[in-house]
């Protein structure tokens, strides 16, 4: 037994202040202090040398689905007819060429469903049965594949040292002997019998619990099944080895795999299949060792269903090969759809984390992951304009968008989330990329705002927030309109406009001094509203491009009502298919949000000015 002590610090609600709670000494009573005395390391098999560390992935594995199988017997709710129909026929449109549907002997649900897939599969489609080793089964089995294209009958015996003396009482001969008879009989009402000439009849075997079996075993006992099934190069034998149960590492998993491939005899007529489970979390890393071992069929379920901690996860292995440039040959282009299947029918959501298929695995809430994720979205198109279409995201690293994913997912804002997050919100909405100084800046008002709500906000709650807060396009604020104006050049640097701007439903004239027409028309609104303005920063850019293009400008002016007055700042924006119209827009946007939020009246500009009515 150990102790530890914490200190909690507790908060006071009542006097906003924090407390120091006596510490508590807390006693592990279950957990040993010495896990030795209880549990063993696995002991590994013994091998000289290993090929496997050196080698890459380079083509997709055959697969199989297991999710109608043992995924459905995993379920507290397992599928009904209608369910696993439109799961099965998901799985085809995906493109699995193997799929293993049921355990028809086990109920008339699975049996019905057997006869279904055998009528619905394509040509190219093999149904395979789940099967135990009794006559009996065997049989009623057989029977519910009769007539399909391409068939398999899968039969498994426990070969582990554990199961064969705690669970069946059988000795190592005894496992041979019933693995081989049942094999026979498998051969015999298949593909020795002229009556199912029709079908082309594969064979798969399990020695259950291959992880927790000793490697020499499982290699005898497979020769026998192989030498009573008699099978051909064209038409191999598949060795399932299991991690029925995950016992050990990966790397350990990957020796046992190379040394079962190296010393089966007519490896080419054989067809290793890794069937790994996720006890130790480990599920993917061994099916993908196991692979480099040289297994070459994985079999598993979409997003990782099965027994206890689940069976492999396909999407992610299968989708960790599509990031390395190897095509899994499995379409994953709608994730979105196979999601709510599986969703639907397995009664079981897909976790947010979830490698791929999670909710949040594409999302980006911190300020620095986001601002990465921005820059790196920016750098992608100018490679791709230079011919360098390699995908080079940080945090991505697979193109959302390659799954049926769109960018608006990829970063999502919070109170934690930086200048990058709301920026990237704005340019997806609105296509406008914000220049830093407005980037910082919006970026403080969706914190204060986030946080004031405690939540997430969504892209349109951002959108609306930077609309009001910059009067985007005169959209939210419009006192002042401008009318008409002229700009004369008096010499090299200095310039005039006159012009008419609508106050009110009336007509006052403006005039204005500058170096160029913005600071002109900056100046001649300073003198209508006695408030002296001056630019502090612009920026503009195209949005779009083609006969669609159209002009974004920035302002970011300064303004004091007097000497006296501290110097304020405003942002405003602009936008229009003509570029001097949007930088007109966006002083326009600018000072009109100045006027709402200082105490700049109205009446009194246009008291002091001549005006007609509009």
């Amino acid at each position: 037994m150990f102790k530890q002590t914490f200190v909690i610090l507790a908060h006071d609600s009542k006097s906003s202040a924090s407390k120091i709670i006596p510490p508590v000494k807390l006693a592990y009573k279950n957990m040993l202090k010495d896990p030795s005395v209880k549990y063993q390391p696995f002991i590994r098999p013994t091998m000289k040398e290993r090929a496997w560390p050196d080698k890459t992935i380079k083509k997709a594995p055959r697969w199989l689905s297991t999710d109608l199988r043992d995924g459905n017997q995993s379920l507290p709710d397992p599928m009904n007819i209608e369910q696993k129909k439109e799961y099965f026929h998901k799985l085809v449109n995906i493109g699995f060429k193997e799929i293993e549907v049921s355990f028809p002997s086990a109920s008339q649900t699975d049996f019905d469903f057997t006869r279904y897939a055998v009528e619905n599969a394509p040509e190219d489609v093999t149904i395979q049965c789940l099967v135990q080793s009794r006559d009996h089964l065997i049989k009623r089995t057989v029977e519910s594949l009769t007539g399909a294209k391409r068939a398999s009958i899968h039969t498994y015996l426990a070969t582990s040292d554990m199961f064969r003396s705690i669970v069946f009482d059988m000795s190592k001969e005894e496992a041979i002997k019933k693995a081989v008879e049942a094999t026979k009989l498998v051969r015999k009402l298949t593909k020795d019998d002229p009556k199912q000439q029709g079908t082309r009849w594969s064979y798969q075997f399990s020695p259950e619990c291959f992880s927790d079996t000793p490697v020499e075993f499982a290699v005898e006992i497979c020769e026998a099944v192989k030498e009573a099934w008699e099978p051909t190069v064209e038409n191999p034998i598949v060795f399932n080895l299991p991690a029925t149960v995950e016992v050990a590492m990966p790397n350990i998993y990957a020796d046992q795999i190379e040394y079962f491939s190296n010393h089966i005899s007519e490896r080419e007529k054989v067809c290793i299949s890794t069937h790994t489970h996720n006890d130790r979390g480990c599920g993917v890393a061994a099916t993908e060792l196991g692979l480099l071992a040289g297994a070459d069929r994985v079999e598993g379920c979409i997003f990782g269903n099965g027994e206890r901690t689940g069976n492999v996860d396909l999407v992610t292995v299968a989708l960790n090969m599509y990031t390395q440039g190897v095509s899994p040959n499995l379409d994953f282009s709608d994730i979105k759809s196979l999601i709510e299947v599986v969703e639907r029918c397995n009664k079981i959501p897909v976790a947010a984390r979830a490698p791929y298929g999670g909710d949040l695995v594409v999302c980006a809430f911190s300020g620095s992951h986001q601002d990465a994720i921005k820059k790196g979205f920016a750098l992608q198109e100018k490679r791709r304009a230079a011919g360098d279409n390699f995908w080079k995201i940080p945090y991505l690293p697979l193109d959302p968008k390659d799954i049926g994913r769109d960018y608006e997912a990829v970063i999502r804002v919070n109170s934690q989330s930086g200048k990058g997050g709301a920026a990237w919100v704005i340019l997806r909405a609105l296509g406008l990329d914000l220049p830093r100084n407005m980037q910082i800046e919006f970026s403080n008002i969706v914190q204060e705002h986030a946080d004031s709500l405690g939540k997430e906000l969504q892209s349109e709650e951002i959108t609306g927030l930077f609309k009001n807060v910059y009067n985007h396009n005169n959209e939210v604020s419009s006192y002042i309109s401008l009318l008409d104006y002229d700009v004369k050049k008096v010499d090299t640097e200095r310039r005039i406009l006159t012009g008419q701007v609508e106050i009110a439903g009336q007509v006052v004239s403006i005039e204005g001094t500058g170096n160029g027409p913005i600071s002109s028309l900056v100046d001649a609104l300073s003198n209508l509203l006695n408030v002296k303005i001056g630019v502090a920063n612009y920026a503009e850019h195209s949005i779009g491009s083609g006969s669609t293009t159209r002009a974004a400008s920035y302002v970011h002016l300064t303004y004091r009502r007097d000497s006296n007055n501290e110097k304020s700042y405003q942002w405003g924006v602009g936008i229009s298919e003509d570029v001097s119209d949007a930088s007109i827009k966006a002083i326009l946007s600018t000072v009109n949000n100045i006027i709402h939020s200082t105490e700049i009246s109205l009446p009194s500009v246009l008291e002091s000015k001549h005006a007609g009515t509009a």
